[in-house]
């Protein structure tokens, strides 16, 4: 999310300090959402303590400018393990952006991002990556040089997608890694639990996305006996007549059977994988071989 993309003053006199996840800082950001995004309501406590505080990837990343006692901005990224050129790599997912009303304007966003990947670079994170819509991917692109990789498809249908089994999919320029840890993590959203199930050599998952059609992705997982648990204790229900696919799957692999795309015109908007390098490893993706779901952003 971001309601701040276009500097057009000198920033006051703030203070620019490091997210933390302490019970009053979260309180903090989500009276800043609150104000920025009225109509939202999964910025609770408990939300905010699973996405800051308990992934097992590591504590958010970011950044906030405060103005003496008041938060006047915040900018967070979530830390992940991905294949990054084939690769194993650290990244971070740019995640919540949030300018309150009275501070708009003013460079704020730019100026918290620079500090979080300037941070982040200097604990070793390879890359970070997110999904902009239409509105926010230019400033991304022109104010802090993220790659404009590929739009996600948006598709309905039935069935899966034709996922490949584990170690016969084709070589990615960007993939995520999960482990039994970090997926357990994933599908313990408070705001919108995941669902994991077995289906042969896949994974599958699905979380509540539009009225019948739920957000749904499939995984390739090496063999690990940890992954049942996590199956068993995530949210439980039958699947859902129809499902709706956010996501991108190698050229090489692309198929879709049953899986039609949605029209333009009847998308809320546009939704843009966008990259930006942090230590030159990869300086770009291959937009023809990324393998991303639903999972790998915030959406549901």
């Amino acid at each position: 999310m971001s309601t701040d993309h276009t500097p057009t003053a000198a920033a006051p006199a703030l203070t620019y300090a490091p997210v933390r996840a302490d019970a009053d800082a979260l309180l903090h950001y989500g009276a800043l959402f609150a104000a920025c995004f009225p109509g939202s309501a999964k910025f609770t406590p408990a939300y905010l303590r699973w996405l800051y505080l308990d992934n097992p990837d590591g504590p958010a990343a970011g950044y906030d400018a405060w103005d003496g006692e008041r938060l006047a901005a915040h900018y967070v990224c979530v830390p992940g393990q991905a294949l990054l050129g084939g690769q194993p790599a650290r990244v971070l997912l740019s995640l919540n952006t949030a300018t309150h009303p009275d501070y708009q304007g003013k460079g704020l966003f730019t100026r918290l991002a620079a500090l979080t990947y300037d941070s982040a670079r200097a604990q070793g994170y390879d890359a970070v990556y997110g999904v902009a819509n239409a509105n926010s991917t230019p400033g991304f692109i022109r104010k802090l040089g993220f790659q404009l990789v590929r739009p996600l498809e948006a598709r309905v249908g039935l069935g899966g997608v034709g996922t490949r089994a584990h170690g016969q999919g084709a070589p990615v320029s960007f993939e995520r890694l999960r482990g039994a840890a970090a997926l357990a993590w994933r599908c313990a959203n408070p705001d919108n639990p995941v669902r994991m199930r077995r289906a042969g050599a896949l994974w599958r998952f699905d979380a509540a996305a539009l009225g019948l059609a739920r957000a749904y992705g499939e995984l390739a997982l090496p063999s690990d006996p940890a992954l049942a648990g996590v199956a068993e204790a995530s949210a439980a229900g039958g699947w859902a007549p129809a499902r709706l696919y956010l996501g991108l799957v190698p050229d090489s692999e692309r198929s879709f059977a049953g899986y039609p795309t949605i029209p333009a015109r009847l998308r809320p908007s546009p939704l843009n994988l966008i990259y930006r390098s942090l230590s030159g490893r990869v300086a770009a993706l291959d937009p023809a071989a990324i393998r991303f779901s639903f999972l790998d952003f915030d959406a549901y």
